[in-house]
């Protein structure tokens, strides 16, 4: 079993554009300057899409201006074709990632065109990218369940994984969006992914819906998996099952981690701490049941 995981912060990118409340270009950058003063080495800083469909993602060209990066750690942005790759690199973007899905459903209704549709999409970005020497990043959606087709087969999850490889992302991020995977699922959904993509490149991002993020990290763990994504106090909601819990809470996964002698270079009494602030400015409860439990709400 690994002795290290890699944790990818993802709070103030895939947390902050599914709350609700809007939140200033000062506390983004506070936020994302705190998580990488925590150890988090990846801090997804944005996402370069148009604000009339994601406005929580607005102005994410002058979070990346104002930021105070520190050495050693990755600012990915999400880019999800040309236009937004370009405006990116503009921004100084040193990590790109594209964002696909293994449902067509959720393809049309997300991105508005077909699986192949979106990998033809992504195809100049990463080659692009590649060109400028600017990492690249896949994701894939819906790998353990879609809201409109639900369960989805193993073979198109392996199929898009492949093809995002293929074009040169150097890591394969598996996502239950809507979170109803459960251990065993996660273990045979990595293991056939991993028949056509190197361990090494999957990394996990469990949504904590039904209450298995914890159970599928661990799942994937115990596959040879070492990259997960989390959120700091579990910003982000699950727009597609109501009142759900979304993303897994960063500050869990690292108390699971550091007390089965998992390191992962990340301060949890930080991340603690980071979990009031940012809870205080969005006028609600700390998400994270490890912050809960020392005393908040």
């Amino acid at each position: 079993m690994q002795n290290r995981i890699r944790i990818v912060e993802v709070g103030p990118r895939d947390g902050l554009q599914n709350e609700k409340q809007i939140v200033s270009v000062e506390a983004k950058i506070e936020l994302v300057e705190r998580l990488a003063a925590a150890g988090n080495t990846y801090v997804e800083a944005g996402a370069f899409v148009s604000p009339k469909w994601v406005p929580q993602m607005a102005a994410s060209d002058e979070v990346m201006a104002k930021i105070k990066r520190l050495p050693g750690v990755s600012y990915p942005v999400l880019t999800p074709n040309m236009k937004g790759y370009e405006a990116a690199r503009a921004a100084g973007a040193d990590t790109v990632a594209v964002f696909g899905a293994a449902s067509e459903t959720f393809s049309q209704k997300n991105i508005n065109c077909s699986i192949d549709e979106s990998l033809d999409r992504f195809r100049p970005v990463i080659e692009a990218a590649k060109a400028d020497g600017i990492a690249v990043r896949g994701y894939v959606s819906c790998v353990l369940g879609c809201p409109y087709e639900g369960k989805i087969p193993l073979a198109s999850v392996v199929r898009v994984s492949k093809a995002l490889f293929a074009m040169g992302c150097y890591e394969i991020s598996l996502g239950d969006t809507i979170g109803v995977g459960t251990h065993d699922e996660t273990r045979a959904m990595i293991r056939a992914v991993a028949g056509e993509v190197p361990v090494a490149a999957l990394a996990g991002h469990y949504h904590d819906t039904y209450g298995q993020a914890l159970a599928n990290i661990w799942a994937s763990i115990g596959e040879g998996v070492a990259v997960f994504d989390s959120s700091v106090s579990g910003l982000g909601g699950c727009p597609y099952a109501k009142g759900a819990s979304g993303n897994v809470a960063s500050e869990d996964v690292i108390y699971s981690l550091h007390g089965s002698g998992i390191e992962t270079g990340v301060d949890l009494e930080a991340m603690i701490e980071i979990s009031r602030w940012i809870s205080g400015v969005l006028g609600r409860r700390p998400g994270s049941k490890a912050t809960l439990a020392r005393g908040d709400g």
